[in-house]
């Protein structure tokens, strides 16, 4: 509910504004994974009292993105392969489920919506000359847009609310480039027609190949890197 209270209101506000600026800095790496996090560092920084960017850092450990340890204090999360591996594993089987129930319940409007969408990143360069498929973050997401379309607030809360932005983190991280930036969009595609068919078991399917080919290519680019540092 919310308050009356001018001051609290402020607060929030300002609370939310250090969230996701620390939230993108996280993300695109200009704050460091594995980095100590600095309360009297960030509250200068963003000129906030210690409260505030309390609240904001509780809602980073929300999302994955810091950890707290006792007598350690806060950092930022560590990127390792297995961590991400581990986060496909998981996509595929929750991504697959959100998608089965977008077939069911994504309403027309937000069917022409992702299409369009769609029509939008294929006007990309990077993805005409199969270099890279990069996409911004919320609405401009297919997989954003496929999870908000199953109408399943669970599905939500865990794939937008908990991974969403660790998953950002990790591909920033570990770049966007990659041989599959055509072969995911023509797979995006063809989720999107499995959807508009009302076919959910297909479009399960689907996602789960789709992810399962992107963990692939993964660990392809894992062991090429490793037999030429050998």
């Amino acid at each position: 509910m919310a308050s009356n209270n001018p001051t609290q209101q402020i607060a929030i506000t300002t609370a939310d504004k250090v969230f996701q600026q620390m939230q993108i800095a996280i993300v695109e790496g200009e704050i460091a994974s594995g980095s100590k996090i600095s309360e009297p560092e960030l509250a200068k920084q963003f000129q906030v009292s210690r409260s505030t960017l309390r609240e904001a850092l509780n809602r980073l450990e929300k999302c994955h993105l810091i950890e707290r340890k006792a007598n350690v204090g806060a950092r930022v999360i560590e990127c390792t392969i297995k961590g991400l591996l581990d986060i496909y594993v998981v996509r595929e089987a929750l991504e697959g489920m959100a998608c089965r129930q977008a077939a069911h319940n994504m309403t027309d409007d937000e069917i022409i919506e992702i299409k369009k969408m769609l029509a939008q990143h294929a006007s990309s360069k990077d993805l005409q000359n199969g270099v890279a498929y990069y996409q911004e973050q919320g609405d401009l997401d297919f997989h954003y847009r496929v999870i908000l379309g199953s109408h399943n607030q669970e599905l939500i809360n865990i794939l937008c609310g908990q991974l969403y932005h660790l998953v950002r983190m990790y591909r920033c991280q570990f770049g966007m480039n990659s041989p599959r930036a055509s072969k995911a969009f023509t797979e995006h595609s063809r989720i999107v027609e499995a959807i508009a068919d009302r076919d959910g078991e297909l479009a399960e399917l689907l996602m789960r190949r789709h992810i399962a080919a992107s963990r692939k290519n993964i660990e392809n680019k894992i062991a090429l890197k490793d037999s030429a540092s050998a």
